[in-house]
């Protein structure tokens, strides 16, 4: 599968043997992570795929993409899918990045590309949570043109929604 490319990013589908490494903590010569790569967070998503990989086969295109910068082609963080499509065509998504790259806008561009690419596979609703206390996650979510669609004692949900699956320049409705 190819690379996904915004204007300063690169959302490049993880391999099973990326993905080991990112579990491991040991990246390989070619590997370029900035510092502080992988996060828990990443770890978690590399082994979600490695799981689902061995359960049912590899998840791409709904699986895990690392975000690297284009400038620099270092790893800053994670994006993706929590699993396939369900029969309603919604999925969930995950992200996260690396402190040095934090309040920057590439989380909000990360999510983009991702809410594109999905609309243009046929998704119709893409839903995501942040930690009530995390306010810069729910900012991400918003500036990618998700919104608020509830709450419970411990995050808020977000979603987008389209009734037309045709992608555009623009994933919010």
């Amino acid at each position: 599968m190819d690379d996904l490319v915004t204007e300063r990013l690169v959302l490049h589908p993880m391999t099973l043997g990326e993905a080991e490494r990112v579990v491991a903590g040991k990246s390989d010569s070619d590997a370029r992570w900035a510092p502080g790569y992988p996060t828990e967070g990443d770890v978690s998503a590399a082994t979600r795929l490695l799981s689902t990989s061995a359960i049912s086969g590899d998840p791409q295109p709904f699986g895990t993409y690392e975000i690297r910068r284009r400038d620099d082609g270092r790893a800053i963080g994670g994006v993706g899918f929590h699993g396939p499509p369900d029969v309603n065509g919604s999925v969930t998504i995950g992200y996260g990045l690396v402190p040095s790259a934090r309040g920057e806008g590439h989380a909000s561009e990360a999510l983009r590309g991702l809410l594109l690419f999905a609309r243009a596979h046929g998704v119709t609703r893409v839903k995501g949570d942040a930690d009530h206390d995390n306010i810069a996650s729910q900012r991400v979510m918003t500036a990618a043109g998700m919104r608020p669609a509830g709450e419970d004692e411990r995050v808020r949900y977000f979603e987008i929604t389209w009734t037309d699956t045709a992608a555009d320049t623009d994933p919010r409705p």
